[in-house]
């Protein structure tokens, strides 16, 4: 209980000093075309429901239920990005989700190349027109 509460703490105060930063639809397309990996944090269920944008990777942060297992997901974080110099762009439904993992990831580990998709998968892609491949 008390590493969920100082997690919660660090994300809090990570988000007053974030330097990540925002792209929209058409740069994620371009960065990603240069070998940017792209990270959609959502759950399974939001996966199979919206599908995801092609070439994604999946790494659900928060289950289903709220919880997370931080060791867990960093391990398969570091799988895909290797160096805290390797860019790297996060997505989740809204926003939400990524900013405070985002977040986390750029003020507490010093991630240096550290993109959101802004307005998350729903607002910043769908409602924009692009299209989600099914997830399998």
């Amino acid at each position: 209980m008390f590493n969920k509460i100082l997690f919660i703490l660090v994300l809090f105060v990570s988000s007053l000093v974030a330097d990540f930063k925002g792209v929209d639809a058409n740069t994620l397309l371009q960065m990603q075309k240069k070998g940017v990996v792209v990270i959609d944090i959502r759950t399974l269920a939001e996966w199979k429901d919206r599908g995801i944008i092609k070439g994604a990777k999946t790494l659900e942060f928060f289950n289903s239920k709220g919880g997370y297992d931080l060791k867990s997901w960093m391990a398969s974080f570091e799988k895909l990005v290797p160096t805290k110099d390797t860019p790297f762009i996060i997505y989740c439904a809204h926003a939400n989700r990524f900013k405070t993992v985002g977040k986390f990831l750029s003020n507490q580990l010093h991630y240096k190349k550290s993109y959101e998709l802004a307005g998350g998968i729903e607002y910043g892609w769908i409602d924009k027109g692009y299209k989600t491949v099914p997830y399998k």
